[in-house]
């Protein structure tokens, strides 16, 4: 059983209440909020760990909500959608979103995704680095800090998780599947438009030149890997 909470957004008071029924059955302490606007309100009073949230919505869509709560927040959100093609998942994660669901999804389903997006990365092991120092970055893998210059820079938690494992695993290939895997969770394989939209967002925080990046770089036809010159422990 678990005690995270967890703030489902839909417009269709069915659809609330049948998720309500089902995560509160699962041991989830659950809110809910019919908009966008709502959404935010309630996320201002109390604090969440995750948010279901519904893409097509009156007022302001589920998108621009995930926008307006990725600039201030890391809880992980789930978007959830009648909507299957590509472009509209790598919207959805482009937008902020730690995963994407598309209705209709079996309880087993949904259940397994958000135990996904609650999953953290573990702490270093102990002896290893805590700290991943390189010329103009600092990643500090006890306090899941990322320092560019002197600029603290914000990744989702999703962002972070993926970042720690590439880091952690330095200088050799890392294949799709089993990078989906180590941060998503062995559900997880095929997503590989996932991949390239969290890589694509953290070179635009971490690179100088996300175009030619020095640290993230791709490996075609296999995955990715963490280029590391130079590691210091702390």
């Amino acid at each position: 059983m678990s005690t995270a909470r967890i703030l489902v957004v839909d417009d269709d008071p069915q659809i609330r209440r049948i998720m309500r029924m089902t995560l509160v059955a699962q041991g989830y302490a659950v809110g809910d909020a019919r908009s966008g606007e709502e959404a935010l309100e309630k996320l201002n009073e109390e604090k969440y760990d995750l948010i279901l949230l519904d893409v097509n919505m009156p007022g302001s869509g589920g998108l621009e909500t995930c926008r307006w709560i990725r600039s201030t927040s890391d809880v992980a959100i789930i978007m959830l959608t009648v909507r299957n093609a590509e472009k509209d998942k790598v919207a959805a994660l482009d937008a902020g979103a730690d995963d994407y669901i598309t209705k209709p999804f079996s309880t087993p389903e949904l259940m397994a995704r958000i135990r996904a997006a609650l999953r953290r990365a573990p702490l270093s092991a102990e002896g290893g680095p805590q700290i991943i120092a390189l010329e103009d970055v600092e990643i500090n893998l006890a306090t899941r800090r990322v320092t560019v210059g002197q600029r603290e820079v914000r990744l989702t938690p999703k962002e972070f998780d993926l970042l720690h494992y590439l880091v952690t695993h330095p200088n050799i290939p890392i294949p799709h599947a089993r990078l989906l895997q180590a941060v998503w969770g062995p559900d997880y394989g095929n997503e590989v438009e996932y991949l390239r939209t969290f890589v694509n967002q953290l070179r635009k925080k971490i690179e100088k030149d996300p175009s030619r990046p020095r640290y993230l770089l791709t490996e075609p036809w296999v995955g990715y890997r963490f280029h590391l010159p130079e590691l210091m422990k702390s």
